[in-house]
């Protein structure tokens, strides 16, 4: 067979950049979704990479794995190869994922009623693959295990439905000619799958189902947005934005400013990265749609003031002793409008971009303690000082990582936030039960 020649993505390259390599091989962009029996027919086979074919994994070694996937399934598809020799039915030949299909397998003959055990999801390509093949592939799935950007993810989540509904469509006995096969982009190529599949809603690849095959902590809605924000935005700005961290509800404004007003959203985009201040652009497309009689230049003046007039106002906050009837109307406001805190919703991800810990002038922090009543007793329990100080050492900890500039996995992020959340909710009680909310926030500043 002819080999297929692809060069090495850079250090850091993007998810996006990395697909359109993988896509370079026609035996790769035919992949297809499938959920392969794990017994008889079409139960797919391994073969020795230097060891002993009779050598196995002990269910020992196995046993975490085992574990998470009897709770929730596989969430990240084996890939195989589909090998078809005249006169023979084809057989299905494992690429990558042996431990995950020996885990599988386990489950299958130990756990027979753990629904999760009963077929395995595998990306299947037609076969054989080269060995270059074999290592992109490798490669492009190991990147995919780092944390995504929203474009990347976008082009990730379409990729995904795009494999579904091949896997669907070709089950149903309906062919996907190879020119659909060789649309590089992945919005495009589902828009082709979707008239190739018409109105059969048998074939149909729901978002539902796509966020469950890939374990992501997202919901329908968001991976609508993602993915209407990477249609709407040309991709290379689309990388661009992804290179400077732009969120997710920023691109979506800037999308519908583009729509209306091309000329000036190119030109705010422009202004601003040139000019470093990238950190404006949020401001500066609401201040776009409100006032579209204002051209780049104005509405970028217009975005500095507001943002300075809004960091006027959060240094006040900070320094000023809060007497009870601000701490009452903040409470009954909630706590949107002021600074992110360690704790808040939003979780550690957000504690990245603040650049410095939240820290009340000195004089207001004694002041606020002086205040405490000295009989003040709580009406439950105190949680342990040293509990309470190895939280806030491990807080510290994670703090200063995210602030050297590392990432935090996808699957940490969805543990942190649901922990804080519930410690949010459980500081908010302890608000009701006599703490105010100038309390809270000095003690956030500390385990800041």
């Amino acid at each position: 067979m002819t080999s297929t020649s692809f060069e090495a993505p850079p250090d850091g390259g993007s998810m996006i950049r990395l697909t359109e390599i993988l896509h370079r091989s026609v035996k790769l962009r035919q992949r297809r979704f499938e959920m392969l029996p794990l017994r008889g027919q079409g139960a797919p086979f391994t073969e020795p990479h230097a060891r002993n074919p009779s050598d196995s994994l002990p269910p020992s070694e196995l046993a975490d794995l085992i574990s998470s996937m009897s709770v929730i399934g596989l969430l990240e598809p084996v890939l195989a190869e589909e090998i078809v020799v005249d006169g023979k039915a084809p057989t299905i030949r494992l690429v990558t994922g042996e431990r995950r299909l020996r885990a599988m397998r386990w489950g299958a003959v130990n756990r027979p009623d753990n629904p999760h055990f009963q077929a395995l999801p595998a990306v299947v390509c037609p076969g054989p693959l080269s060995e270059e093949e074999r290592h992109m592939w490798r490669f492009v799935e190991n990147f995919a295990r780092e944390p995504l950007k929203p474009g990347e993810q976008a082009a990730a989540l379409l990729y995904q439905r795009c494999a579904i509904l091949v896997g669907k469509l070709l089950k149903a006995g309906k062919p996907v000619p190879q020119e659909v096969y060789a649309i590089p982009d992945p919005a495009e190529r589902f828009l082709a799958l979707e008239k190739i599949r018409g109105t059969d809603s048998s074939c149909a690849a729901p978002w539902s189902e796509v966020l469950d095959r890939l374990g992501l902590q997202l919901n329908e809605r968001k991976a609508g947005e993602l993915v209407r924000a990477f249609r709407a935005l040309p991709r290379d700005l689309t990388e661009e934005m992804d290179e400077a961290a732009v969120r997710l509800n920023t691109r979506i404004k800037f999308a519908e400013l583009r729509n209306g007003r091309a000329q000036a959203a190119e030109g705010i985009w422009a202004a601003l990265k040139s000019s470093k201040r990238l950190h404006l652009l949020p401001t500066a497309v609401n201040v776009g749609l409100e006032e579209p009689e204002l051209g780049p230049e104005e509405v970028i003046t217009e975005a500095e003031e507001r943002q300075d007039a809004a960091n006027a106002g959060r240094r006040a906050k900070l320094t000023r002793v809060p007497n009870q009837t601000e701490d009452q109307e903040e409470t009954e406001e909630g706590d949107d409008a002021a600074a992110p805190s360690a704790l808040g919703t939003d979780g550690v991800a957000e504690l990245a971009e603040l650049g410095s810990p939240l820290q009340p002038a000195a004089p207001a922090a004694e002041a606020a303690k002086e205040a405490m009543p000295a009989d003040a007793a709580p009406s439950r329990p105190a949680v342990e000082t040293n509990t309470i100080r190895t939280a806030l050492d491990g807080i510290r900890g994670l703090l200063a990582e995210v602030r050297a500039g590392k990432e935090i996995a996808r699957y940490d992020r969805g543990s942190l936030r649901l922990a804080l959340r519930e410690l949010h909710a459980h500081l908010d009680d302890a608000s009701v039960d006599g703490a105010t909310d100038h309390d809270a926030i000095t003690e956030g500043s500390e385990a800041a």
